[in-house]
C-alpha cells in the first residue's frame, strides 16, 4: 500500500489552467504505474490519464488529449497533472491512484487494477 494525497484543485474560469499534484509515501513509489481519475456528480469515476513507472509511457482519455499532460518525479515521490484550456465539463473530483502492475492501453482505466487511491481534490471550471 502507498498513501496518496492530492492537491492543487480549485475554481478556475473556462480556458484557464491548473496543475494537480499527488504526493506518495513509501519507498516503492517508483515501481508503481500511476493514474488520474475523475468523478463528476452523478457519474461514474473515469480514467483521465496514466503514466508508467519509468514515465516512458502515457495514456490519455480522448476528452483530455492535447489539453492535459501527466508527468512524475520519482525522486520526489510525486505525480502531476497539468490541465490547460479547462472546460466546464472537466469539473469533477480528481483522484490519483497507484497500480502495482504495468499500465496498458487496454486496461489502464479499469479501477480494480489500482490498489491505492487518494482522497481526491475538487476541480471546478466555471465563469
Amino acid at each position: 500500500q502507498v498513501h496518496l494525497v492530492e492537491s492543487g484543485g480549485g475554481l478556475v474560469q473556462p480556458g484557464g489552467s491548473l496543475r494537480l499534484s499527488c504526493a506518495a509515501s513509501g519507498s516503492t513509489f517508483s515501481s508503481y504505474a500511476m493514474s488520474w481519475f475523475r468523478q463528476a456528480p452523478g457519474k461514474e469515476r473515469e480514467g483521465v490519464s496514466a503514466i508508467s513507472s519509468s514515465a516512458g509511457t502515457t495514456y490519455y482519455a480522448d476528452s483530455v488529449k492535447g489539453r492535459f499532460t501527466i508527468s512524475r518525479d520519482n525522486t520526489k515521490n510525486a505525480v502531476y497533472l497539468q490541465m490547460n484550456n479547462l472546460k466546464p465539463e472537466d469539473t469533477a473530483v480528481y483522484y490519483c491512484a497507484a497500480n502495482k502492475g504495468p499500465v496498458r492501453i487496454w486496461d489502464w482505466k479499469v479501477r480494480s487494477n489500482y490498489h491505492s487511491w487518494g482522497q481526491g481534490t475538487q476541480v471546478t471550471v466555471s465563469s
